[in-house]
């Protein structure tokens, strides 16, 4: 076996492990198109950032008064969001925690919205041995900080790790963690997600940990 061995699997949250996105699309397309109808589709081109990032870059000047009022909006939506999971998403998890490979999730999502996801999926827990919130990091994505500490929380090499996102700015964090990156299609076009990941799909039911072992020690001798 490789001394590359898998040893931890790193999810990002929306898009990711839940099929969220076309729900986040609906909530910002509303608050878009009330604050910035003069730019149409802009939902579209806020996928994957933070809403701190959101707010510095659309919401200064006279409509950083609007910020409270937008995230108790966007708040209120996160409790009545349905968080399904990406097919096949379930069964890679107990795959790989047969293999012995950890598992964390690493998302910019805050404890409130958590609260939200436990509520609705009580297991979510159980299929972690992490969960890292942006209260953990110190520098948001595309920085790799948050994929670095959650390696380090394992005792794990860079090389030991896969990075599971759709975002480009989730994507550019896995590949600057010089980790193996697997770009979920599920946010952006394929073409668009393979530009910043070594693999890509649509979801899980294909993807093994036999898979991700195989196609790291292909990375790593490649990298």
């Amino acid at each position: 076996m490789s001394k590359n061995k898998l040893k931890a699997a790193l999810f990002d949250l929306d898009g990711v492990v839940f099929d969220t996105e076309p729900q986040y699309t609906v909530f910002w397309g509303s608050q878009c198109r009330l604050y910035h109808p003069e730019h149409p589709g802009l939902e579209h081109e806020i996928k994957g950032q933070t809403l701190t990032q959101i707010y510095d870059q659309w919401f200064g000047g006279p409509l950083e008064k609007e910020r409270d009022v937008i995230t108790g909006r966007l708040n209120e939506f996160e409790q009545q969001m349905h968080y399904d999971y990406i097919d096949g998403f379930e069964t890679l998890i107990a795959d790989l925690h047969a293999h012995g490979v950890k598992t964390a999730v690493v998302t910019s999502s805050n404890m409130p919205k958590m609260e939200s996801v436990y509520r609705h999926q009580p297991d979510f827990k159980t299929l972690f041995d992490a969960i890292l919130t942006s209260e953990d990091f110190e520098y948001s994505k595309p920085d790799p900080d948050c994929y670095l500490k959650a390696a380090q929380r394992f005792g794990a090499q860079p090389d030991e790790c896969v990075v599971f996102e759709d975002s480009f700015n989730g994507l550019r964090s896995g590949r600057a963690a010089r980790m193996m990156v697997v770009g979920l299609t599920t946010t952006n076009s394929r073409e668009a997600v393979a530009q910043l990941s070594d693999i890509q799909t649509a979801d899980y039911r294909d993807i093994s940990f036999a898979t991700l072992e195989s196609l790291l020690e292909s990375h790593n001798q490649n990298d």
